[in-house]
């Protein structure tokens, strides 16, 4: 397992889009990598948009940068939630500007704008929020996913494969 000695973080508040958040937490398992849940509340579970639970781990507050080697942020309707939070926005700044893979699908590109790191990033994701990546100063492709760097993108559910197997490539590459 390449991955056995990395954490990889996944942001989780109410209406996460369960695929979005499922596949990718399942595939960096599956490669090793020890996968939390970080919520606004420790032990808090938040409810998928299809009903299908997930239990914070921790709590956003409870996360530090330095000791994880990832990001992931499920789409739904919780990035509209998640980038509310001071904390979840310093969290990705941190990881961002230290290289980690940060890895966004569908909705999830809300997080990022709102962190302020897309300036002249190339990124995707569902085309309702092009026009709001693109304000955040990101050149928008309607591709699969798209690598910038550390983050790496995708629009929708039909594209978790290729996402995942991007995400866990980027995780694999860190030193």
């Amino acid at each position: 397992m390449s991955l056995h000695n990395k954490t990889v973080i996944c942001l989780l508040d109410d209406e996460f889009e369960d695929l979005e958040l499922w596949y990718p937490v399942y595939r960096a398992r599956e490669a090793g990598a020890t996968v939390l849940y970080a919520g606004p509340v420790k032990g808090k579970q938040h409810i998928g948009k299809y009903g299908v639970p997930a239990t914070a781990d921790v709590s956003f507050d409870e996360v530090n940068a330095d000791e994880i080697a990832g990001l992931l942020v499920p789409g739904g309707w919780a990035p509209d939630k998640l980038r509310r939070y001071p904390k979840v926005l310093q969290l990705v700044q941190e990881l961002n500007a230290a290289g980690k893979p940060i890895g966004q699908i569908c909705h999830a590109g809300w997080v990022l704008v709102s962190a302020k790191i897309l300036q002249g990033r190339k990124v995707t994701s569902t085309p309702g929020i092009r026009d709001d990546m693109e304000n955040a100063g990101a050149e928008w492709f309607d591709e699969a996913v798209v690598v910038d760097g550390n983050l790496i993108s995708a629009r929708r559910p039909p594209d978790l494969p290729p996402y995942a197997k991007a995400f866990v490539d980027a995780l694999e590459k860190q030193a």
